[in-house]
């Protein structure tokens, strides 16, 4: 089951300001390209954990494949603007042999984030949003503040 987080973010009250008296157009792009580099950053640090974790041995790398993707499902039930970081093709344990070229499926990495009753957990993933809510959180504000700035003027 994925960790989740509650978070209480404060002091972005001018920003929020400024985004509810935007046009909705503006704001959905402009909340989708701030969450956007706000979850690359969180990807960046998960490629770091990962690489330290992954054997070069092999062909296959689990910080390759690991992606940001926009839930466009919770976007078009809910209307919140959401990101999901994750391992490409998922978790799905294929019978067929994996394939030896680059990004490759990995599905070995729920096996290495979770453990097994015979290998202790090795997580990548919550540490890398654990340790960067605050700082993704302060890159979606500057990235949402810019793209005010920028598309809807810094006088609004």
């Amino acid at each position: 089951m994925p960790a989740q987080f509650d978070l209480k973010i404060t002091g972005l009250d001018k920003a929020l300001d400024r985004i509810a008296k935007a046009p909705d157009e503006i704001k959905l792009k402009g909340l989708r390209f701030a969450m956007r580099k706000a979850a690359n950053l969180v990807r960046d640090a998960a490629k770091q954990g990962a690489q330290a974790i992954d054997d070069p041995a092999t062909s296959q790398s689990i910080f390759d494949n690991l992606v940001v993707r926009f839930s466009s499902r919770r976007f078009r039930r809910t209307g919140d603007v959401m990101f999901r970081v994750g391992v490409r093709y998922g978790a799905k344990l294929d019978k067929a042999s994996p394939g030896k070229e680059a990004r490759s499926p990995t599905p070995h990495w729920r096996l290495i984030e979770f453990g097994t009753s015979t290998a202790r957990a090795q997580p990548f993933m919550a540490p890398a949003l654990r340790n960067n809510v605050g700082s993704a959180t302060n890159e979606a504000g500057k990235h949402l503040s810019r793209w005010l700035d920028r598309n809807y003027g810094a006088d609004r």
